[in-house]
């Protein structure tokens, strides 16, 4: 099982690594996408591996995504509830089924969790983020509200997203931030010269989200044009043109060490996260379970993935119809409930570096060297960085 970590000196413990729901219900994909079933087998595999913390939001759908969660849990049936730490955010308005603005003013933060407990089926929220920082109410305000919800007792601690420097530091001056919200990555580190050594200084942990480079650090992803209507990325410059392709130049570091150790390229990525510091949690997302090999058995999973596991088959089969050597297939983000990725991860968390899981296919000096080796992460700040058409840290103050 995967173990836990604090996230800062709040009190709040959860799984080293959680689980983020936005693209079962918003961003990625399209709605006909989708597979409700699949996505709550997916939180139910989850939660079987030990992936306990699970982050939602009144913005992912919107509404939809809680309500997700809400049936997934409830499925499970029993003490579930009471076995995660669900963290869900307000901050948003809607119009149309998309946002149109930003609202922290307190009656509206009053009004989105009273709609978040009962959409979740809860009577508390776990951890409540403000989602993105308010220009038009001071951060005392808000926070105070939110303060008010915790002595009421339908939220348990505090987070922010994307906050800066001076909104953290004030805000936690009027009531203790858990954590801090905000994209962090080998892909994604302009948190590293400021915002972290802050959080440390105050006690506040790290949710670190969109871990795996938005899927260019796992090499699963294709160009804007690729991607149908609907879909974020058709907008998004880093999936655009020479941008995509130096994009996936900086990232071939990351599978080159994953290639050499035998490893995903998503489980390297993960593994340099969780060594970055106990206060950092990762929450990548996925849509869909890998089921451990001995457990894979027909009607197990649904038939859309049956059928769509058949078709890459057909795809990769070699001459006269036979199966060409099969390879991995996982999404973006698949690895994260993968029984061998948090095999890979409570290593690392153990010994600080994973040891190869590739046999040696022969006596050789270079095949020795593969097969025992340490995964090469000592010296991140070498490998290459993204630099063209990423988006620039978000983080901002009040």
């Amino acid at each position: 099982m995967l173990g836990t970590r604090p996230l800062g000196t709040s009190g709040l413990t959860v799984s080293a690594m959680g689980l983020g729901l936005m693209g079962m219900s918003y961003a990625y994909g399209t709605t006909a996408d989708r597979d409700e079933r699949e996505s709550i087998a997916t939180i139910h595999r989850a939660i079987e591996l030990g992936v306990t913390f699970l982050d939602t939001a009144e913005a992912y759908g919107p509404y939809e995504n809680e309500k997700l969660l809400a049936r997934a849990l409830r499925s499970l049936g029993g003490d579930a509830r009471d076995r995660v730490v669900i963290a869900t955010k307000f901050g948003f308005t809607f119009g149309d089924g998309a946002i149109n603005g930003v609202n922290s003013r307190p009656a509206h933060i009053r009004q989105v969790v009273d709609a978040s407990l009962e959409r979740l089926h809860t009577d508390r929220i776990d951890l409540l983020y403000q989602h993105r920082v308010d220009p038009a109410v001071p951060i005392e305000d808000v926070v105070g509200t939110m303060a008010e919800l915790v002595r009421a007792g339908k939220v348990r601690f505090l987070g922010l997203s994307e906050a800066g420097e001076s909104t953290i530091r004030r805000a936690h001056a009027v009531h203790p931030i858990a954590a801090l919200q905000s994209e962090y990555s080998l892909w994604e580190r302009n948190l590293e010269p400021k915002l972290i050594p802050l959080l440390r200084e105050l006690g506040i942990g790290l949710v670190a989200f969109a871990p795996l480079g938005r899927g260019f650090l796992t090499g699963h992803v294709q160009r804007a044009e690729e991607y149908p209507q609907g879909d974020y990325r058709r907008g998004d410059p880093r999936y655009q043109g020479a941008n995509f392709d130096a994009n996936m130049r900086a990232a071939a570091a990351v599978r080159e060490v994953a290639s050499r150790k035998g490893a995903t390229p998503a489980q390297i990525a993960l593994a340099w996260l969780l060594s970055r510091g106990p206060d950092i949690v990762p929450i990548p997302g996925t849509k869909a379970p890998l089921v451990p090999r001995r457990k894979r058995r027909r009607g197990r999973h649904p038939p859309n993935v049956r059928r769509r596991r058949a078709a890459r088959a057909r795809a990769r089969a070699g001459p006269g119809g036979r199966p060409a050597l099969r390879r991995r297939a996982d999404g973006a983000d698949r690895s994260v409930v993968a029984q061998d990725a948090e095999s890979w991860v409570a290593a690392w968390l153990r010994h600080g570096t994973i040891a190869s899981r590739r046999p040696a296919a022969n006596n050789s000096a270079s095949s020795r060297r593969h097969s025992s080796g340490r995964c090469a992460l000592r010296h991140p700040d070498a490998w290459p960085q993204p630099s063209l058409g990423l988006r620039q840290n978000r983080a901002r103050d009040g």
